[in-house]
């Protein structure tokens, strides 16, 4: 068997499939954030645990085999080791918003757009380059402490397979380091940031092998890969390769991610540029900072379960009895397709009469809107593909089919530990059949009438937007 590894930001996952692709078992396990003031952050250790128990219970479940691992997860943020990969602190969590200051005099003098136009990666807070140079003002003695400054998976690696040095992918240093042409690091961003002697932080390159044995949690000796994080791992998941094609993950983050062979450095500086293990082909990425995440907000504040919302979906018409809600409920603002550190969510057209049936679909239609935006400004030309948590949802589904006003590909199942399988075969030279492991579960067509409506919708989502951006720059 094979076993996909996913070290997401609130689940640990570990999936089992067979070599048609078919999805034998999947155990889980959630980890803690901790938010506090704008700060976010991890326990490394409850994290690597979760990942240890989780393996050892998938391969207690079947008892085949293990051909090899591949192994992803979160992106972003800063995980600060000692030279076993073991934690120096918590890990700053990608959704982190301790920076924002930092960012706003980015943003001031013409950095943050000089990194942009070098690297085609616009900066947020949670991002590894703001993180670092906040910690080298306040936090000095943690960077001292550390061997290096990597990401979620690359922690996990380093301790599953005992390696003697951190290293990463070029997909998790797209941000903000990575030159994407030369496919190595920037030394001109490093300086433009201020991390000039913080340089021998970051974690040497696997372009693209970042292999090694497994020492526990697999049996003793399973080959195991490291990488592409999250997002480029699910567009593998689910066949997103060809240039033009694109997904939508509808996870705790909202992705919108478009295969490219160009590389577009003009226009508003915006999400980021996902180089891959292919030289020359690329993924143009809007993350966005909330999705399922703002839904959860909403149900929790209403008092309404996931189980529910299918019927009150149904039960409130498009529109929502004139509900709107811009759906930006994240601390640290938005990074894609614009970054807005000081936004937040709006609710508006709210009253006496209003439901939680309309506060839900105004808020699925408002996530509908924000990945609209996302895909138009990542490129979209071809078919679409959609994974994640909102799958389970048919409604919602055919809510996203009509308010982006085209048909949809529903993968589901563990995609991103599907994409760092099928990334672990490539790396290790293991033949697969990658379409048949990548096909659609369902395809969700549009409705027409509905589909005319909220393309108006989305026109007046547009100003709406653009009305608010304005407000939180005052």
């Amino acid at each position: 068997m094979y076993v996909g590894i996913d070290v997401g930001t609130s689940v640990v996952k570990a999936a089992a499939f067979d070599a048609e692709g078919r999805q034998l078992a999947v155990e889980s396990r959630p980890v803690e954030l901790s938010l506090h003031g704008g700060f976010v952050e991890q326990d490394m250790e409850e994290v690597y645990g979760a990942v240890v128990d989780v393996l050892g219970k998938l391969t207690g479940r079947v008892r085949e085999p293990v051909e090899l691992a591949g192994l992803t997860g979160q992106g972003d943020g800063v995980w600060l080791v000692d030279q076993e990969g073991r934690p120096v602190r918590s890990a700053l969590s990608w959704m982190d918003g301790r920076a924002h200051e930092l960012l706003d005099q980015w943003l001031a003098d013409g950095t943050f757009e000089t990194v942009f136009r070098r690297t085609g990666g616009a900066m947020f807070p949670g991002s590894p380059g703001p993180l670092l140079a906040w910690l080298d003002r306040y936090d000095p003695k943690s960077l001292n402490a550390a061997a290096a400054a990597v990401y979620c998976k690359d922690m996990v690696f380093q301790r599953l397979t005992g390696a003697a040095r951190a290293t990463t992918d070029v997909s998790d240093a797209s941000m903000p380091f990575l030159d994407p042409r030369a496919r190595s690091y920037d030394n001109r961003v490093v300086e433009l940031l201020g991390l000039t002697r913080r340089r021998r932080l970051l974690p040497p390159l696997g372009d693209p092998i970042a292999t090694g044995s497994a020492r526990e949690g697999l049996p003793s000796g399973t080959r195991v890969s490291n990488g592409p994080y999250d997002l480029p791992a699910c567009a593998l998941g689910a066949g997103v390769t060809a240039p033009g094609d694109g997904l939508l993950i509808v996870g705790t983050c909202l992705a919108a991610l478009v295969a490219t062979t160009e590389l577009d450095l003009t226009g508003e500086p915006a999400g980021l540029y996902i180089s891959t293990d292919r030289p020359g082909h690329r993924l143009r990425a809007m993350p966005a900072m909330v999705g399922t995440a703002a839904l959860d907000w909403v149900l929790s504040t209403t008092g309404v379960t996931h189980a529910e919302v299918d019927d009150l979906l149904a039960s409130t018409p498009p529109g929502a009895h004139g509900v709107r809600v811009l759906p930006y409920f994240a601390p640290s603002g938005e990074r894609a397709p614009f970054v807005e550190p000081h936004l937040r969510a709006e609710l508006s057209g709210v009253s006496l009469e209003t439901t939680p049936a309309d506060l839900i679909r105004a808020t699925c239609e408002g996530i509908g809107y924000a990945a609209r935006h996302c895909l138009e400004a990542a490129g979209l030309t071809g078919s679409l593909a959609v994974c994640g948590g909102g799958t389970r949802s048919s409604a919602w589904m055919q809510l996203l089919a009509d308010v982006l006003g085209r048909p949809l590909r529903v993968v589901e199942g563990e995609v991103g530990a599907r994409g760092a399988v099928l990334a672990a075969t490539e790396r290790f030279g293991v033949p697969l059949d990658a379409g048949a492991w990548t096909e659609p579960t369902a395809i969700v067509e549009p409705d027409a009438g509905r589909a005319s409506s909220y393309a108006k919708g989305y026109e007046e989502h547009l100003v709406r937007v653009a009305e608010a951006r304005g407000r939180a720059r005052r």
